[in-house]
């Protein structure tokens, strides 16, 4: 799959589940609130890992450099592709989603996204989800895909569609929703490949109309548009982060709906190509920013590799998660290697 040194890629692997940890972490703090409220909140700007705030309906769960429902759930998917020698079983996904949103108390704590939420209540009841999956609009599907990308071939790309859409099924199957999933594991998959990352950005453009073509239809503008649009920003203000991101904010859109969240992610991936600066950038602009940051920061994880993220922040991921990041990172390099 790479021609890349063993210990380049590992580390670029490791880049892309650190870098995902990170932006969820980074952004979990303000998240689903206001760009103006969150900076009067806060006194200014994010500037370090920091807890959840009590006044916060989500954040409050979490402590500092701990990752929400995006990671968590990133994790969910990868033990159960694991389990089943990387052929993905959406029941086993849904039936471990379930458990883990049970340990997380995630029904009660109002972590869950929208329609991971009933899809999963469909699931627990026996009842056919896929009212709620073929009109799923939210972003869900991509905010937990980076670690799969990281498996997966960016040349390949009809093949890494069709394994992001088997990973997916069990809470969205719409058209928008697989693409913007497809966009972001293609993103993590040509990041670890390229050290251009105009290249990179080339192979997410290339994959959406394939991601559409196989979800169920929604009315809904086009991912790669908005992307177009976001990337124009990043030209427009290259190193005047608020000027670009109030752009972004106000026309390309931070919110929960991933026809605004993933091209989001992608413009400040495109404008950052650091993950320190990534996870910053998102959790400073407003809107969903854990999820915004998770996407974005797994891509320029990948793109630089781990060891380009501060030891500091990658250290306390270690220690205020109860997760052995290296096990996870063997899954994906197994993975590599039995899907290439």
């Amino acid at each position: 799959m790479s021609n890349l040194d063993s210990a380049v890629l590992r580390d670029k692997v490791a880049g892309a589940l650190y870098g995902q940890a990170l932006g969820d972490a980074f952004g979990m703090p303000g998240e689903l609130w206001g760009k103006k409220r969150a900076r009067k909140f806060f006194g200014g700007l994010i500037t370090e890992l920091i807890d959840g705030p009590d006044e916060n309906d989500v954040a409050f769960n979490y402590e500092k450099g701990q990752f929400t429902d995006d990671t968590g759930q990133a994790l969910v998917l990868l033990d159960s592709v694991a389990s089943a020698n990387y052929e993905p079983d959406a029941r086993d996904i849904a039936k471990r989603m379930l458990e883990w949103a049970d340990r997380e108390n995630a029904f009660e704590n109002n972590i869950l996204g929208p329609t991971t939420k009933l899809a999963l209540a469909d699931f627990r009841e026996g009842r056919d989800a896929s009212g709620t999956t073929d009109k799923a609009l939210s972003n869900g599907s991509a905010m937990r895909i980076g670690p799969i990308g990281a498996m997966l071939s960016p040349d390949k790309k009809e093949k890494l569609v069709d394994y992001v859409y088997d990973v997916t099924r069990a809470t969205h199957t719409s058209d928008v929703t697989i693409a913007g999933a497809a966009m972001i594991a293609e993103g993590v998959a040509s990041a670890i490949v390229n050290d251009d990352f105009g290249k990179v950005l080339d192979d997410i453009l290339a994959v959406e109309p394939i991601g559409y073509d196989k979800g169920a239809e929604t009315c809904s503008p086009r991912l790669a548009e908005r992307v177009k649009l976001g990337v124009g920003f990043a030209h427009q203000y290259p190193g005047q982060d608020e000027e670009f991101l109030q752009k972004v904010y106000d026309v390309v859109g931070t919110g929960v709906p991933i026809i605004e969240s993933v091209p989001a992610a992608i413009t400040v991936a495109y404008y950052a190509q650091d993950p320190n600066r990534s996870a910053f950038l998102c959790a400073n602009m407003g809107g969903d920013t854990d999820t915004i940051g998770a996407m974005a920061t797994a891509i320029c994880g990948a793109f630089t590799g781990a060891q380009a993220i501060k030891a500091g922040y990658r250290d306390l991921l270690n220690r205020q998660n109860d997760v052995n990041f290296d096990s996870y990172i063997d899954i994906i390099m197994k993975g590599r290697n039995i899907l290439k």
